[in-house]
Parts: structure tokens; C-alpha cells; sequence
């Protein structure tokens, strides 16, 4: 079968693999008919990905259709649709037990711990699908794209009304911004990309855009009449930004550190101390994320048409990937097509 597979730092491949073969009890044949782009894949290719071996085929936001699947209670059959939920859990350690599938101890993500779906076919386990009859291919792709900012949200446990600031209006921050939107928050949204912002402004309705460039911290503090927001996200992935976004949390306010890095944060005690901020990490989602953004797609609460601005044949990837990463390049997500 036709393969993707990231070689090196900067070096992708297209080759042939071995088709999966026979079915284990709890599986499925999937074939694999779109593969997002995300941020993981990016820092991948640039060699600055944590928890990273290659070679690796990357790949693990994905629309796939069912081709043979183990008998099951889901009434999961050939032919279905499906989002997969790429975040393998071992079912029993501290995390699982609790219910936080999503920091498992020896969790495994597709295309990052263990080959994903940059490929024609793939055997995932038959309760890490998520079908739906309505969407297509290209909607259940964004699916586990849009779990990252519900599930940052849910961290924050945010209140209408309230003032949030994102910062970084990359697709993480937009799926951020997606589900504090849907939680009625008066929300501001910073970043270096003036075209970013504008997207965000224009597409997603967000209240402030201020460029980070411009003495933000001040025009954060006119907005919030001097009170500053009560929730900071920072999904920027940047050690400069994560350690001044302290800077932006009200007295008493929360920080959600949604992006990753390869490195240490450090903040000032005593800061930190005296607006007794709640400090939050982010990662992945769970379960209930995946069957909640199907349901708001299928709802037409969230739209995901202004997401996709590029698309690709697998062939052509590799040789598009680079001019993708360029700031002038507009890209918000783009799509491999199998």
C-alpha cells in the first residue's frame, strides 16, 4: 500500500508497505481517505518534536471508512465513516482508572509514538472510531483538531461572560477559540500574524484581536478595563510567549499552557504567588470530546468550512510541505487525500 513516511528531520518519503493483516478481537480495517496537517507534523518535520523516534509515519487526524471490522457492540459495520481518536491508552494505570485516557502512562498517539495514517490502510481499535452518517470525509478529519481546544476549554472550566484571551491564533488556538466562543465568553485573541488575526476576526467573530507586536499587555489591560482576562490560554508553543503569559492573568485567574515545547518554562514566584494563578496543562482529549464535536458538526453549531485552505494529493506532500510552513503561506490546515 501506499505509504508517507517522515525519514528524517526535513525528509519525507512516498513507498510501499505491507497491507495490516488479519483482524485481532476489538479491531478494524480502516481505509484512510483524509489526513490533516497539525502542529505535531510540522514540529516532526522540523525536528522538534518531544516523545519523537523516526523513521515515523506521521498522520493521526483522521477520515477514514471501515473495510473489515471484528464482531462488535457498536453496530459498527463496512462502509461506516468514522473520526478515529488516535490516543492509544493502556486501560488500567492511575490516568486510565481515573478516567484520563488522555495522559495515559504509556500512552501511545498515532504518528507520533507509533506509526499513524499517513497510508492507504490501517488497523485501529474499534472503540477509538466515532462514526457519523452525515459528515463527510474532510469534516471528520478536523474532528480530533477541534478536541484539543474543547478539551483546553473544559480544563478552564470558563463562565459566560467572563474575559478570555488567546494567544496564538494558529489552528490549536482556533479550536480554542472555537469552543470559548461556544461558552459565551467575551474573548481576545493576540498574535504576531496580522493575517491570523484577521481570520480569526472574520471567522470566528472574536470580540478583540490585538497584534502582539503593538504593546499588548496594554491594550489587553484597556480592553479588561485594567482588570485583565480571568482565563489565558497559550497554544503558541513558544518558551518566550508561554513564560510571559503570566503576564496577562488576572488575580485569581487561570492559565491553560496548550501548546508544547521541547524544553523548560520558568516563572517568577512570587507572581505567580501573588495573583495565586491556577496553572493548567492541556493535553489531547477524551472520549466525550470526540462524540460531542460530531454532534455540534452534524448540528451545524460549528462549521469547519473556513478551516481548510490547502489540500494535497498523499504523491504530492512531500514536495508541498515546505512552502505550507512559510508565514506568507496563509495556512490554517491543510489535507492530505488518499
Amino acid at each position: 500500500m501506499k505509504t508517507v513516511t517522515l525519514d528524517r528531520p526535513f525528509v519525507f518519503s512516498v513507498g510501499e508497505t505491507a497491507e495490516p493483516g488479519g483482524l485481532a478481537a476489538g479491531e478494524a480495517l480502516v481505509r484512510v481517505h483524509r489526513v490533516g496537517i497539525c502542529g505535531s507534523d510540522i514540529h516532526a518535520y522540523r525536528g522538534r518534536q518531544p516523545f519523537f523516534s523516526y523513521p515515523r509515519i506521521i498522520g493521526h487526524e483522521l477520515g477514514v471508512e471501515i473495510v473489515d471490522i471484528a464482531a462488535n457492540d457498536r453496530s459498527l459495520k463496512a462502509g461506516d465513516r468514522c473520526s478515529v481518536e488516535p490516543y492509544l491508552n493502556c486501560g488500567h494505570c492511575i490516568a486510565c482508572r481515573q478516567g484520563k485516557s488522555n495522559c495515559c502512562v504509556d500512552l501511545q498517539v498515532l504518528g507520533v509514538h507509533t506509526d499513524g495514517g499517513m497510508r492507504e490502510f490501517i488497523k485501529v481499535p474499534v472503540d477509538k472510531l466515532h462514526p457519523s452518517r452525515t459528515l463527510g470525509l474532510d469534516q471528520l478529519a478536523l474532528v480530533e483538531t477541534l478536541g484539543i481546544g474543547s478539551h483546553a476549554v473544559d480544563r478552564a472550566a470558563l463562565n459566560s461572560g467572563e474575559f478570555v484571551l488567546v494567544i496564538g491564533a494558529g489552528p490549536i488556538g482556533l479550536s480554542v477559540i472555537q469552543f470559548a466562543k461556544l461558552a459565551g465568553v467575551r474573548l481576545i485573541v493576540l498574535d504576531v500574524n496580522e493575517r491570523r488575526l484577521n481570520f480569526a476576526r472574520d471567522q470566528f467573530g472574536v470580540d478583540y484581536a490585538v497584534n502582539a507586536s503593538e504593546n499588548p499587555l496594554a491594550k489587553v489591560m484597556e480592553v479588561t478595563s485594567g482588570d485583565l482576562p480571568t482565563a489565558v490560554f497559550d497554544a503558541t508553543g513558544s518558551a518566550e510567549s508561554m513564560m510571559g503569559a503570566f503576564q496577562y492573568v488576572a488575580h485569581g485567574g487561570r492559565l491553560v499552557y496548550v501548546g508544547l515545547m521541547q524544553g523548560d518554562i520558568t516563572f517568577h514566584d512570587p507572581f505567580f504567588h501573588r495573583r495565586e494563578i491556577s496553572l493548567f496543562s492541556s493535553r489531547n482529549s477524551l472520549p466525550h470530546n470526540f462524540k460531542r464535536i460530531i454532534a455540534l458538526m452534524e448540528s451545524g453549531a460549528v462549521d469547519t468550512t473556513p478551516w481548510i485552505t490547502h489540500r494535497s494529493s498523499f504523491a504530492d506532500m512531500p514536495g508541498l510541505f515546505p512552502a505550507w510552513l512559510s508565514p506568507d503561506s496563509g495556512l490554517i490546515k491543510a489535507v492530505v487525500e488518499f
